[in-house]
């Protein structure tokens, strides 16, 4: 069946894709402007630590590719009897090897990679395949080996499954669970915001894939919509670990030039490098706002600055009282800053008001000082999920939460677009 729906698979299944630029009046006391949505360009734009573009790019989506006249195996040359095959898993394993995958249509191309989707001889099932191309100076991009490095070591029913690699002297491919769309696909879907109790259930399961993360020192650094695959279930699954860092040992040198700008905490925006779990936490933050009022929470559309005055109207200007030590930040200029005063969100978000801890658990996770942030294992157990089963807290870590009798997806409102 043709692929009717192209998306972003979060930077896991990166591709540049040609968008409808989303120009909508955000009014009202969230003084939104005139924004365009930002799509993920991580892993597709080779963002390293040390070399991540200071502003997040807009993706163009590019005319859809025609359906192949055939379906064609993984690089057909790698197949003669003449062309040594590299396998990951070497010996007569049947994973590893090119054979073992079909490519079906092109989902999208990105500036290293192409990304398809596949079905697998091995498991007769329909996978997601990312074929890297490698070039024979420079070998595999860093971002890709990271990505594949840490997700090996990730199994959780919350984080995306990655099933294989495929090496060959031309390519590398990454062989990921197929999943049909993402959480920026399915808020556009159904605009206005998602049912609350289905936003409950997100939110719950983007925490557990976190905290899972989180315990085993990994951050993911570029938690939002595009990079949460949803299942057609409701499954969500955190992707895109092309950014992601094992954070071991304390560290003074990250990149703070991480996350998409809409989804930046505060402390990054102002040049923090010394940062952990809490530059996750924030992005939940926004994206569980996103997700109840159907709108960005922090839409900047020029710079960091922009980005600063979108949160600080409605948070309030940091100072040393409020936020010890911001002041040595290398961003924070006085000059550059507007002076605001604090608000609660649900002034601004009215509808965190219907939501029984809506807005006290949101304001958990937007706390301008890191050091106050709510993390995810803590937010798991907060009055907000008291509706949900208790049973969801025994789950083994690969047991998806959709298991438990009475857990489902419920059908979204019909709510026009603001």
């Amino acid at each position: 069946m043709l692929f009717e729906r192209e998306f972003l698979f979060g930077g896991i299944y990166s591709y540049k894709r040609q968008t409808n630029l989303l120009s909508e009046n955000w009014s009202g006391a969230n003084d939104h402007e005139r924004v365009q949505r930002q799509l993920s360009v991580s892993s597709d734009s080779k963002l390293l630590d040390d070399d991540i573009r200071e502003e997040a790019r807009v993706i163009m989506r590019p005319k859809k590719p025609p359906r192949p006249k055939s379906e064609v195996f993984l690089n057909k040359q790698d197949l003669h009897p003449r062309r040594k095959r590299f396998s990951a898993f070497g010996g007569d394993s049947p994973f590893g090897k090119s054979d073992a995958y079909i490519k079906l249509e092109q989902l999208g191309e990105g500036s290293y990679a192409t990304v398809y989707r596949g079905y697998s001889n091995l498991t007769n099932q329909v996978v997601a395949l990312k074929e890297i191309r490698l070039q024979e100076e420079e070998g595999a991009p860093f971002t890709a080996i990271r990505e594949a490095s840490l997700l090996k070591e990730l199994k959780h029913s919350n984080i995306v499954t990655l099933h294989d690699i495929v090496h060959t002297r031309e390519t590398l491919t990454f062989v990921f669970e197929y999943v049909n769309t993402d959480l920026s696909q399915y808020m556009e879907r159904h605009g206005g915001g998602l049912e609350h109790r289905n936003v409950r259930l997100f939110l719950f399961q983007l925490l557990r894939g976190l905290s899972y993360c989180h315990k085993r020192r990994v951050l993911h650094r570029d938690v939002k919509p595009q990079n949460l695959l949803i299942s057609e279930l409701g499954e969500l699954k955190l992707a895109d670990f092309g950014l992601a860092r094992a954070k071991s040992v304390p560290s003074h040198t990250y990149s703070h030039e991480v996350v998409t700008l809409w989804y930046r905490p505060p402390d990054v925006l102002l040049g923090s490098t010394d940062y952990s779990t809490s530059l996750d936490m924030w992005g939940v933050g926004c994206i569980f706002v996103e997700m109840i009022t159907g709108m960005p929470t922090f839409p900047g559309i020029r710079d960091t600055y922009d980005q600063l005055d979108k949160i600080f109207k409605l948070l309030g200007t940091p100072t040393e009282d409020t936020w010890q030590g911001v002041s040595h930040l290398p961003g924070y200029k006085p000059n550059k800053l507007g002076f605001y005063r604090p608000r609660k969100l649900g002034h601004s978000f009215p509808r965190l008001y219907d939501i029984v801890e809506g807005e006290t658990i949101a304001s958990l996770f937007l706390q301008l000082n890191p050091e106050e942030r709510m993390g995810a294992e803590e937010a798991l157990s907060h009055p907000y999920f008291a509706p949900l089963p208790r049973k969801l807290y025994e789950l083994p870590d690969e047991t998806s939460i959709f298991t438990v009798e009475g857990v489902y997806l419920y059908p979204e409102p019909n709510r026009p677009s603001k």
